[in-house]
């Protein structure tokens, strides 16, 4: 059984990884079974900038051959070192969830000896957790680049989903900070999980391969690159590796060693503006290059949707009661749900500002960019708008980067409506 130093070592060396979303998967239970992914499977809760911490989130081994600059577990970083075997990951699983610590895994690895030696090895590992162990919870591997493609396809067939982190936004930081990575061994696995012949005829994941898909993530603030750097390469991957989330974590100093590297910690609120341009790039039909303008750089001092609408104030005020679903979902306030409430009632009447309060639109964002029967109510200065949006963003109650405060924070945390 795992002893409590080593568990301490392997679950802290893990705390960096956020690509561990849980949703998605169908995986049931079988007959004298443990544990089930499917939607009301698993648990989740949440730290208070917004991670997911329902999963077991473990290293087989922080005892890394690598040495890549922004890492804890670097070679040459003098750190307690530990590894586990199959066996004791799988046992400590099983018992965690028992004791219900725990609803799934998300099992990670440094690279040990070879890519392909610490695959087999995380490979194993699942394999045994369901067949062996009759562990049918929600299992997310972490896939180690450069390591035999039959590998990874067989691993496929156990784990609920894998990712391969790409780490740096361009090639040119991965050589500089991880010279023992490239960008091939990265892509080559993300491109052979996204082909067609692990979807059935209707492009929907096969049941018995990975059915809750790929994801990745990228390290922000340890190299130079601008916002529109990163989300044109994240709108890249969306569209051409059938990707289901592209994480972003805010880089975190490990490493004061080094020149290479910033000594301060980026500002959460970059990497949450970035989550918020994400959900535009796949829910309200933006492009990258729309979201961060000329300037490269998404604002800090208001979201995403609001800067696109103020540099493009010659588009509003739209009426809401004529308005396509496509422009409404581009007034700043209004999300999915509230845009298709207000297809369906306009239908029946037209809407004044008191339906679309009804409607849970944000109207303290809205009513800049809207006319209801002809009516407008907003400001039409750009710096008067501007003024207030940043306002709304400070005000004493507003809580952005916490999924715990106000109601009315949740709700856009949870669901993304901007």
């Amino acid at each position: 059984m795992l002893d409590e130093r080593r568990l301490a070592i392997l679950v802290e060396s893990a705390k960096y990884d956020v690509s561990c979303s849980s949703s998605g998967s169908k995986r049931q239970n079988t007959v004298g079974g443990l544990g089930n992914a499917c939607f009301g499977g698993i648990c989740h809760s949440f730290s208070p900038d917004g991670r997911c911490i329902s999963l077991l989130k473990i290293l087989l081994s922080n005892n890394c051959i690598y040495n890549c600059e922004y890492c804890l577990n670097r070679r040459s970083n003098s750190i307690p070192r530990a590894t586990a075997t199959p066996d004791e990951i799988c046992a400590l699983v099983t018992e965690f969830y028992k004791r219900n610590y725990i609803e799934g895994l998300f099992l990670s690895s440094a690279v040990v000896k070879t890519p392909d030696y610490t695959m087999e090895l995380l490979f194993e590992t699942v394999k045994k957790l369901r067949t062996e162990y009759h562990f049918n919870g929600y299992v997310h591997l972490k896939g180690i680049p450069g390591a035999d493609r039959l590998l990874i396809e067989r691993a496929g067939f156990f784990a609920d989903r894998i990712s391969f982190n790409i780490e740096r936004p361009s090639e040119t930081s991965l050589k500089l900070l991880a010279p023992q990575k490239n960008k091939d061994a990265i892509i080559a696995p993300m491109k052979m999980l996204a082909l067609d012949k692990y979807y059935d005829t209707q492009l929907k994941r096969r049941k018995d391969f990975l059915p809750a898909g790929q994801t990745t993530q990228m390290v922000v603030g340890a190299s130079p690159e601008s916002d529109a750097h990163i989300l044109k390469l994240t709108e890249y991957m969306y569209q051409n590796y059938k990707l289901k989330r592209v994480y972003y974590s805010s880089y975190v100093p490990t490493n004061f060693e080094t020149s290479l590297l910033p000594y301060e910690q980026v500002p959460l609120i970059r990497e949450h503006r970035l989550y918020q341009a994400d959900w535009l790039l796949r829910f309200y039909g933006f492009t990258a290059d729309e979201i961060t303008g000329n300037d490269g750089n998404l604002s800090l001092e208001y979201d995403p949707k609001c800067a696109w609408a103020i540099r493009n104030l010659g588009l509003f005020p739209v009426e809401v009661n004529t308005a396509s679903p496509e422009m409404l979902l581009r007034v700043p306030g209004i999300g999915v749900k509230s845009a298709y409430r207000i297809i369906q009632a306009r239908k029946y009447a037209k809407l004044d500002f008191a339906d679309l309060k009804r409607l849970r639109v944000v109207l303290k964002r809205a009513v800049h960019f809207i006319t209801c029967k002809g009516k407008f109510i907003g400001n039409k200065n750009e710096y008067d708008i501007q003024n207030v949006m940043i306002a709304a963003e400070t005000a004493e109650n507003a809580e952005q980067l916490s999924m715990f405060g106000a109601e009315s924070s949740k709700i856009s945390a949870l669901t993304g409506e901007l």
